[in-house]
């Protein structure tokens, strides 16, 4: 939980890169899940502060049993949170997607244009908001794949 480039983001992405270092490296860009436990506000209503988020990087395949704990473990050594670290799988389904170029603080102009999407063909969200990172954070013009599950409304 935190702000997006808060110290607790860093952090979680230090740790994720050091152990998919130690894998072997990443198969694909940098990805983040997010959600907000404010039903009384949209999400980006919420202080980003109290934002949630697990972060992901796709590996090309599924690893061997164990293989994660020896990489956490290889990891160790760089003195990022390591244990936080895990390997996961999941299936979003049906989603809307659409590509966000410009500044991370100009989202919410194509996350409109996804919305009204969703409204005119009768669907609801159906999961956490995902984002795929085309370029590294510190890019001067950001491109950012948008993601959102979906289910008939």
């Amino acid at each position: 939980m935190g702000e997006p480039g808060g110290a607790e983001h860093v952090s979680a992405i230090g740790a994720l890169y050091a152990v998919a270092s130690a894998m072997g490296g990443p198969a694909g860009p940098l990805e983040g899940r997010w959600w907000v436990e404010d039903a009384t506000r949209s999400p980006l209503e919420v202080p980003r502060g109290q934002w949630r988020w697990h972060l992901l990087l796709p590996l090309p395949g599924v690893p061997e049993p164990g293989t994660a704990e020896a990489a956490r473990e290889r990891a160790r050594a760089s003195g990022a949170a390591v244990d936080r670290v895990q390997v996961v799988t999941f299936t979003e389904g049906e989603c809307v997607e659409l590509l966000h170029e410009g500044p991370y603080s100009e989202e919410k102009a194509s996350l409109d244009v996804m919305e009204a999407f969703m409204a005119e063909h009768g669907l609801v969200p159906n999961g956490p908001h995902h984002e795929v990172y085309l370029t590294e954070f510190t890019d001067p013009r950001p491109r950012t794949v948008l993601r959102q599950p979906v289910a008939p409304g």
